[in-house]
């Protein structure tokens, strides 16, 4: 086996830990450390290898559903602890009731004008200008 083919087979297995690693820990600075790369080599394979960054993208989707789990699992044991805390931050994310509100209320009336004669040569001019209409086409 050449030495290039072994280098981009030990590159495809490296790849392949990184996106299992994202899936548990989807922080890349932590999931290179831990498979053994550099952040800037990551980067780079994103860069070059399409098929790569779409796996990447992916794992991150996954493992940050992973977190978000074990962070509503962690914070559902804290509301029954009766953690007031936590309480407050459910009620305020998650009933309408007790939630951060900024109520603006509008009335919009919308009526169409035609444009003046004056209004209508301005914007001729200005399209005329813009080259985006000719002189003499209306």
């Amino acid at each position: 086996m050449s030495k290039e083919k072994t280098i981009e087979k030990r590159q495809e297995i490296r790849k392949k830990l990184i996106v299992e690693q994202l899936e548990k820990t989807p922080i890349v600075e932590t999931s290179c450390q831990k498979v053994g790369i550099g952040r800037s080599t990551y980067y780079r394979w994103r860069k070059e290898d399409s098929e790569f960054a779409k796996r990447a993208d992916k794992a991150l989707f996954i493992g940050k559903l992973l977190v978000n789990d074990m962070a509503e699992s962690q914070l559902m044991s804290l509301v029954k602890e009766k953690n007031l805390s936590a309480v407050k931050f459910w009620l305020r994310n998650n009933h309408p009731q007790y939630a951060r509100k900024l109520n603006i209320n509008a009335h919009l009336k919308h009526e169409r004008k035609e444009l003046t004669d004056e209004q209508k040569e301005i914007v001729r001019k200005a399209l005329t200008l813009a080259k985006l209409n000719s002189p003499d086409h209306d």
